[in-house]
């Protein structure tokens, strides 16, 4: 028997994933499953996109490129950033790699030594701890409140930074809660890192998805003078419906993207080929494809928000960004199934919908926050009303 190590034993696996394996399983079986869990668009990529990269594919494109990526993307990259940040890169500061999760991981394994500490506020994206954890660091968990709209306290963020403080992860627009920090929250987050070697990650993978005329806000617009201990991760996953294509990137100083550049040359080398060349077009080609998939999504938004606040025992705040809802449902907590179990948090509650509603929900625990559940709108509006319907039943059957 393979005796594995301390590290692969101590890893928890994805929840997100796991749960919508789960899903897909029962549908396979023939099960009717509702699924909320996907944390991917359900649209198809656009077709200017897809062309881009079979043209890549009938032109030869299908050896090798640099570890990090063409210059050609790299220089897409540039002009994106340029566009959307109002901020200037030089191709030594940009890296491409195996989607943004990846360029997670090449930052964490490139800044960590045992011990050394990154804080993440509350709730936070499922694999942020684990993988500080892989790369030996611990894991610095800064609670926020949902009644402050999930917002950190720099007061707090403060308190929590010692010597061993590598990092803080920002995510905004979030993933689960769909909070976004303003401008005003991200200048006081500046003033607290200002003056530390702390280095922010900011994770701004939901940065094109945003609703009401929400403008997104970038620690760097309101703190300029941060920018060499900064880092910028995002990808098109999300915003141009391409997660199967694996490719993310990072932004920042140059010593930073050279370490992250020679740990992937000893591990993934380049991201694949073909797939740079669709990056390309979606970074630089038409982007209508963008709005008319917000449009969509805050249509869902609406009509899913709506759905879980007049459930009993739930509540659910209105988020401004990303595609997930991460409804307040401890109001249910204490009561009984039929069957007699207690619903006691947000893990039993999401075992019995899934068992009695046939729906598919991701306990918030893993994310933090055991209170919630996040819910996808990435889905159809028929989907999300029979789901609705669905939920309804099962919690009325509650005692």
């Amino acid at each position: 028997m393979v005796k594995l190590s301390q590290r692969a034993n101590k890893l928890q696996p994805s929840a997100t994933l796991a749960i919508t394996a789960k899903a897909k399983k029962m549908r396979s079986e023939g099960i009717d499953v509702i699924g909320f869990g996907a944390g991917e668009p359900d649209f198809a990529t656009p077709s200017h996109i897809i062309d881009a990269a079979i043209g890549s594919l009938r032109a030869g494109d299908t050896h090798y490129t640099p570890v990090g990526g063409t210059a050609e993307l790299k220089n897409a990259i540039i002009q994106s950033i340029k566009r959307d940040y109002d901020l200037d890169y030089a191709s030594n500061e940009v890296t491409v790699n195996c989607g943004a999760k990846h360029t997670l991981y090449n930052i964490f394994m490139s800044i960590l030594d045992p011990g050394d500490e990154v804080i993440i506020p509350a709730p936070y994206w499922v694999s942020y701890p684990e993988q500080v954890a892989l790369a030996d660091g611990v894991p610095v968990i800064l609670e926020t409140s949902e009644a402050d709209g999930f917002m950190p306290d720099p007061e707090k963020l403060a308190a929590l930074i010692t010597p061993r403080t590598k990092a803080i992860v920002l995510n905004s627009p979030s993933n689960p809660s769909g909070s976004m920090i303003d401008a005003a929250g991200m200048k006081k987050i500046a003033d607290v890192v200002a003056g530390t070697d702390v280095l922010v990650i900011s994770d701004d993978i939901y940065h094109r998805l945003l609703y009401d005329g929400t403008k997104f806000v970038s620690i760097l617009e309101v703190a300029p003078s941060l920018r060499d201990q900064v880092v910028i991760v995002n990808g098109v996953s999300k915003t141009y419906a391409m997660t199967g294509w694996r490719i993310g990137y990072a932004l920042g100083p140059q010593s930073l993207i050279g370490a992250m550049e020679k740990l992937q040359g000893q591990s993934t080398s380049n991201p694949t080929s073909f797939a740079q060349k669709g990056v390309i077009e979606a970074l630089t080609g038409d982007q209508s494809c963008v709005g008319e998939m917000v449009g969509i999504f805050a249509r869902r938004r609406a009509l899913l928000v709506d759905g879980l606040n007049a459930l009993p025992g739930i509540t659910c705040r209105m988020p401004v960004g990303a595609f997930y809802a991460f409804p307040n449902v401890s109001g249910v907590y204490g009561s009984k199934t039929p069957a007699g179990a207690r619903i006691t948090d947000s893990f039993s509650l999401a075992g019995y919908l899934l068992e009695d509603a046939l729906v598919a929900v991701v306990p918030g625990a893993p994310f933090g926050s055991d209170a919630n559940v996040r819910m996808s709108y990435a889905t159809g509006e028929e989907a999300i009303e029979k789901g609705l319907s669905r939920m309804a039943v099962a919690l009325a059957k509650l005692s």
